[in-house]
């Protein structure tokens, strides 16, 4: 291994990321000392029970949102020191996305939705590139398909098009087949883990399907807002309580 190599920042590095919010009661704490560390590459499952702070870290990692304490540096660059915009360039260069609900553009087709983000990041042949990644996923005879006229596995598949197309090197992904039959959960993973061997984009999974956690390399339990040890006694292990 080169000394450029072992010299090249982590994917992700978090520390001490903490997230509370005001609320009717006092301050709700969301996230309490989350410390997280990712290299090119590697896979992580994030479970934990619904209200666990599992969506609101992804947001955080991505710098949709900013933490109230710790810090987040993707690909050595610390988006506590951005302002909106330059978060949202580096976002458009290092982040994709895939959500539970797709979120796909309605009144556009699929090759169009797939387009959007290359053409946004100004890519030179958006077409080109965004008919090569829906071939890929094997949507070939349904570019110019609208959502509506696309199955629930489809929209998926068009919506992982369109997450893997500007090549993100970092892919956060929401629950992505909870919306999906077993059967249809079981091809988008499968897609999902070969567009991460091919292209070595960092995957970061917030789930509940066990048989998807389990297909990551590392699994990490959110309770409470902090990452507990699996089964253990997360009531115990968490902080994250209402302050008066």
């Amino acid at each position: 291994m080169s000394q450029s190599e072992t010299s090249m920042p982590p994917i992700l590095d978090v520390k001490g990321l903490g997230k509370q919010v005001r609320g009717p009661s006092g301050t709700l704490t969301i996230l309490d000392r989350v410390d997280l560390h990712l290299d090119a590459g590697q896979t992580l499952a994030v479970v934990g029970p619904s209200g666990s702070g599992k969506s609101t870290l992804l947001g955080l990692l991505a710098g949709l949102d900013l933490p109230t304490s710790g810090s987040i540096a993707l690909g050595g660059v610390a988006l506590g020191g951005l302002d909106e915009d330059a978060r949202a360039r580096l976002r458009g260069e290092w982040v994709g996305f895939v959500f539970q609900s797709f979120q796909l553009l309605a009144s556009l087709t699929a090759l169009e939705n797939v387009m959007l983000p290359l053409e946004m990041a100004g890519r030179r042949n958006p077409r080109d590139d965004a008919l090569q990644v829906l071939q890929r996923v094997g949507l070939q005879e349904r570019v110019h398909h609208y959502p509506s006229q696309l199955s629930g596995g489809e929209q998926q598949r068009v919506a992982i098009a369109r997450a893997f197309a500007p090549r993100p090197r970092l892919l956060l992904a929401d629950e992505p087949t909870g919306n999906l039959d077993r059967a249809t959960g079981r091809r988008i993973a499968d897609l999902l883990f070969g567009l991460n061997r091919e292209r070595g984009t960092t995957l970061v999974l917030v789930t509940h399907d066990e048989h998807l956690a389990a297909r990551c390399a590392t699994r990490r339990h959110l309770e409470g807002g902090r990452f507990v040890e699996a089964g253990g006694p997360g009531a115990e292990a968490s902080s994250a309580t209402d302050a008066a």
